[in-house]
């Protein structure tokens, strides 16, 4: 049964797209990045703040929250928007990934998958009807089928039943989902790894199956970029033009201007903030480590052409100082830096897209991270 569609596609330029997708909390630029505020909070930074960077949506893990605080406790607190005071569109991931990478000891079968709390150890089973009724709870905009990741790399043998245990999975996730209020949504999320025949059977599977949008899991799990490239230009033509497509997981800029070339509409990652409580700042001229001494008596700003206050108002010694002091300002400057770097590179990418111009942009944006940082004094 065909889902209804929430999404309108404005513009595409080559494989390129630009659109726009309807929640119930608001509509989503995109190409769009999504933030990661794993557990109900952004690390480092306050919601306005990722507000004002330009992020229409952001992702939430069902994982987490689901072990702390606990789904029925955020459902009697409202939902996870008015929770956590975002209150914008939210995505939840539907757990099973961190299920796969966090628990020492798991157990997957048919029925579901059963594990041990990180917290408490307590153990816990996640069915693809637990993980939908729990994503239902929490109130997000767009929820995800559950399915079963493999790190690659892996056997075939492996990839193959893990990707036709996800189809099983997604079909229950979907029969789940079916009582959700009219304007949320449903996600179904194509497994195969590195091999173009299974990612094909996926996403024919998937769409035979129908959500209102497509993502493409099971990359940007150690295989090299390449790989993760060409396998994005087999799945992308194989699932709906008119539907969203997901790139879970990624990534870094480079990664994401390459995707959105192949035709990807939506992106997640921890990097920006996790890279900034590290020291490490993403800018136009690439990535840049604060740690390194070049910065210790460098006045001028990190980026004095940056739309982003912090960017341009704490000189390059000061930010080197908090960094290396280990004082917590630095990782949060650092992080809304990302963030908000992240975010200038979705405008430019949609604006380019609806004028045109991807190509000329895609060209520039890769020749300055090519040619790196200004010269130290």
């Amino acid at each position: 049964m065909t889902l209804p569609n929430h999404f309108e596609l404005l513009a595409t330029d080559g494989a390129a797209r630009t659109g726009r997708l309807t929640t119930p909390h608001g509509p989503v630029r995109t190409p769009a990045f999504m933030p990661v505020g794993t557990a109900g909070a952004m690390k480092g930074m306050h919601w306005r703040e990722v507000r004002d960077a330009g992020a229409d949506i952001v992702l939430g893990n069902t994982y987490h929250l689901m072990l702390r605080p606990g789904a029925e406790r955020i459902a009697s607190l409202g939902g996870l928007q008015r929770f956590t005071g975002w209150g914008g569109p939210m995505l939840t991931d539907s757990g099973g990934f961190q299920v796969m990478s966090l628990s020492e000891l798991r157990k997957v079968t048919e029925k579901a998958v059963t594990f041990r709390s990180h917290i408490d150890g307590a153990k816990v089973e996640l069915s693809p009807e637990r993980s939908i009724e729990v994503q239902r709870l929490l109130g997000s905009d767009i929820a995800m089928q559950m399915d079963e990741c493999v790190r690659l790399p892996a056997e075939r043998t492996d990839i193959e039943r893990a990707m036709q245990l996800s189809l099983r999975w997604a079909e229950r996730s979907k029969r789940a989902f079916a009582s959700a209020p009219d304007g949320y949504m449903l996600f179904g999320i194509v497994q195969g790894g590195d091999i173009p025949d299974l990612r094909h059977a996926s996403a024919r599977g998937l769409t035979n199956i129908g959500f209102h949008g497509y993502a493409i899991g099971g990359l940007a799990v150690g295989e090299p970029q390449a790989v993760m490239l060409s396998m994005i230009e087999e799945t992308a033509p194989a699932l709906p033009a008119d539907r969203p497509r997901y790139l879970m997981g990624v990534g870094t800029p480079e990664d994401i201007l390459e995707a959105v070339a192949r035709g990807v509409d939506m992106f997640d990652c921890v990097m920006p903030t996790r890279n900034g409580r590290h020291g490490m700042a993403f800018t136009r001229f690439g990535q840049i480590n604060l740690r390194n001494a070049r910065h210790i008596d460098d006045p001028r700003p990190l980026d004095e052409e940056s739309s982003w206050p912090a960017a341009r108002d704490y000189s390059r010694a000061y930010l080197h100082h908090l960094v290396r002091a280990g004082e917590t300002l630095g990782a949060m400057l650092l992080s809304e830096i990302n963030v908000a770097y992240y975010q200038q590179l979705m405008q430019g990418i949609r604006d380019a897209v609806a004028n045109g111009t991807f190509e000329d942009f895609r060209t520039k944006t890769r020749a300055g991270w090519a040619r790196g940082d200004i010269a130290p004094r």
